[in-house]
């Protein structure tokens, strides 16, 4: 422990962790702050493994280990694809697929009042920003990002959801473009809103066309680039031939 605590982080990024593996020693980082995502926990200067998977990074001082899982654990800053279950005076309740429900206030909307508050049917789909999420809580969740805007966010009409695993979600926000999501804009349109949690929601000019594009999707995590390539070509071949 005490060697891996004392090599550079950089060391460890793509790289296999277990349950116990410190990968960041704080004292290295005394003017900088670090943000911590899934399968991460710190205990004292030590930042330790909680969930076995790879250690990922992203600029400018996250941390988190990606793993593929039906589980979803929130965390600060997720952006998910929530159902209201149900709905109170003050908020909406949201099944994100957490350990517990979570809550959308009624005013977490850009421009929110009293005056008017949105109205939510149980079912309704919503692309949300996981705003807090701490352990023995239900998580919090809002319709703004952090200026207050509505940007993306809000209920997803049309369409269809799907469950997948939080690491196919993630595959699919990978930067640059994911190699399956790039391989179908080429032969299709349609619009696509991926939730960390492990949900998928697309939507297209034609139920076919949605259809095609959901199964290739849930079809591509354990395929390579090039696997992703032949496969979305021989999908179209065949509706041009049928």
């Amino acid at each position: 422990m005490e060697d891996k605590a004392s090599t550079s982080p950089a060391s460890f990024i793509n790289q296999a962790v277990v349950p116990g593996d410190v990968v960041l020693d704080l004292t290295n980082f005394s003017n900088q702050t670090i943000k911590l995502g899934g399968g991460l926990y710190q205990d004292s200067d030590a930042i330790s493994v909680m969930k076995a998977g790879k250690l990922k990074f992203s600029k400018p001082n996250k941390y988190w280990v990606e793993s593929s899982q039906k589980r979803y654990v929130p965390c600060v800053e997720d952006h998910v694809l929530g159902i209201v279950v149900d709905s109170r005076s003050d908020n909406f309740l949201v099944d994100i697929k957490g350990p517990a429900l979570a809550f959308l206030p009624v005013l977490a909307f850009e421009g929110g009042t009293r005056r008017n508050i949105p109205r939510f049917e149980a079912g309704t789909l919503l692309y949300v920003r996981v705003v807090k999420a701490n352990v023995g809580m239900n998580p919090e969740l809002s319709c703004m990002d952090a200026s207050g805007k509505a940007a993306e966010f809000g209920p997803l009409k049309d369409g269809y959801m799907f469950e997948s695993s939080t690491g196919l979600s993630r595959m699919l926000l990978s930067s640059p473009t994911c190699s399956i999501l790039e391989a179908l804009g080429k032969k299709v349109s349609f619009e696509i809103a991926v939730g960390l949690n492990g949900r998928v929601w697309v939507n297209a000019e034609s139920p076919s066309n949605i259809i095609l594009v959901s199964n290739a999707i849930m079809r591509s995590e354990s395929l390579s680039r090039v696997q992703q390539q032949i496969m979305v070509d021989k999908l179209f071949q065949r509706i041009q031939g049928s």
